[in-house]
């Protein structure tokens, strides 16, 4: 029975793990692809790629952020601003 519950305790980190580490490398491919298909459209090489793999980083990022506040029990999303009552709250 604990081999069991060890089982799905793992299984489920390791399927969380991979969500969210394929999250974060969607975001960076997504802006490459979309910076270099935006450069071969408007011929502004390599201008483009790179940008999109600077906003894609940063995408990718904001998300393993907003993911691993949430997993320290803080609910709402990361770049919420919160009052002095609730920081107080929090400890």
């Amino acid at each position: 029975m604990a081999a069991e519950n060890v089982h799905r305790q793992v299984t489920s980190a390791l399927r969380e793990g991979w969500g969210v580490g394929g999250t974060f490398v969607g975001s960076i491919v997504s802006g490459t692809l979309l910076g270099f298909f935006a450069d071969r459209w408007l011929g502004t090489e390599p201008w483009l790629v790179v940008i999109g793999i600077v906003v894609g980083s940063y995408t990718g990022f904001m998300r393993i952020w907003d993911y691993s506040k949430r997993m320290d029990g803080h609910i709402g999303s990361a770049r919420t601003l919160l009052t002095p009552e609730e920081i107080d709250e929090l400890g």
